[in-house]
């Protein structure tokens, strides 16, 4: 897992790579981005450098986000809910379960559901060169909630 720095200085790279000039709200939302760890969408994103800089606009952290996009720098994810959420683009492969409730993002790796997957495109005759998974459910034993067998 890089650094926060490091990733800030590769984000600055890849909008730099775009020919655009590096603006103090440019930083502090790459900043921003860098420090998550979670899944935000723009208007979480906004909300948590709005606290920084007040004269930032929302439109700024949409702009920059797109471009990040395009530079390759950050993955969109589209999951249900319908809002984009982004992640770094430099990590390692991984699937995502989101919990409908609270829309939780949990990330999460298996090597027996890769192999599984590798398998079957290999009997339809296929190999894959990109997939993304995404399981959505809800937490067992939540209050109100039945459990799997329950009636």
């Amino acid at each position: 897992m890089k650094g926060i720095d490091q990733r800030v200085t590769e984000f600055e790279h890849q909008l730099r790579k775009a020919g655009l000039r590096m603006t103090q709200q440019r930083r502090l939302i790459l900043r921003v981005l860098a420090e998550a760890d979670d899944h935000p969408d723009a208007k979480g994103i906004f909300t948590r450098a709005f606290l920084h800089d007040p004269t930032l606009s929302l439109s700024t952290v949409y702009r920059t986000m797109k471009l990040l996009e395009t530079q390759g720098a950050i993955e969109r994810h589209a999951f249900e809910d319908g809002v984009s959420r982004y992640e770094h683009a430099d990590q390692q492969h991984h699937d995502h379960l989101i919990d409908v409730e609270t829309g939780q993002v949990v990330e999460f790796s298996s090597p027996e559901i890769e192999a599984l997957q590798a398998k079957i495109a290999a009997d339809l005759g296929y190999e894959i060169v990109r997939h993304k998974l995404e399981l959505y459910g809800r937490k067992l034993g939540r209050k109100g909630r039945r459990k799997p067998g329950e009636g």
